[in-house]
């Protein structure tokens, strides 16, 4: 049996003026980079398009039964890498690259409104930028009612909120896709540790009892 854990990472193909994606470039240099042996690696690349991410992002939560899933997105607005806190459930008005849109503009029908990461971001964030990353991580609770709130929202839905969001900004602006890489893989990393710290927490928490 394979004692090593398994993440998986998600990046996004190009649409509107994003003709190469960030968030895809930014997951291979990851792929290049690894986890370190302990963990399983497995990447990605998601097409901009609500029906498939319904149909894939259960099928990679089922096949691959990860501890984490990452999902990394491009952001226009972005200088920073932004890890979101929560997806949204409503407000999917943008039609994708396919030019459809669902709708009843909502991710899950009878979902809860906002649903939180496991993780506490803010805690990855300080982490990380206190380390000589080089690279400057924030916080966000708005993912941007697009593919990638839409595709958080669906994930944390699936994975029992074992899952989180990074938003990178485009490639060059400021950061290189090497850049963008080394900023994933400590950030991974971070949230791993915190999920391991909630799962020894809740052990000891039991045998207290």
């Amino acid at each position: 049996m394979d004692a090593r854990k398994t993440v998986v990472v998600t990046g996004f193909e190009p649409f509107g003026e994003h003709k190469v994606n960030a968030s895809w470039v930014a997951v291979q240099e990851l792929e290049k980079l690894g986890l370190g042996r302990d963990i399983n690696l497995f990447v990605k690349e998601i097409p901009v398009e609500y029906k498939a991410v319904q149909t894939l992002l259960p099928s990679l939560w089922k096949q691959h039964q990860p501890q984490l899933m990452v999902h990394v997105g491009v952001s226009g607005m972005a200088t920073t890498v932004t890890l979101e806190q929560c997806g949204h459930n409503h407000g999917y008005t943008r039609p994708d690259n396919s030019a459809f849109c669902p709708s009843s503009q909502c991710c899950i029908d009878k979902g809860p409104d906002c649903l939180l990461s496991a993780i506490d971001m803010e805690l990855v964030c300080k982490r990380v930028n206190s380390s000589s990353l080089g690279v400057t991580v924030s916080v966000s609770e708005d993912a941007g009612r697009y593919l990638c709130d839409y595709t958080y929202y669906v994930s944390l839905y699936q994975g029992e909120r074992r899952c989180a969001f990074v938003h990178v900004p485009p490639l060059e602006k400021p950061y290189s896709a090497e850049d963008l890489g080394r900023a994933l893989k400590a950030i991974l990393r971070e949230m791993l540790k915190i999920l391991e710290e909630q799962a020894e927490h809740k052990d000891n928490c039991k045998h207290e009892h």
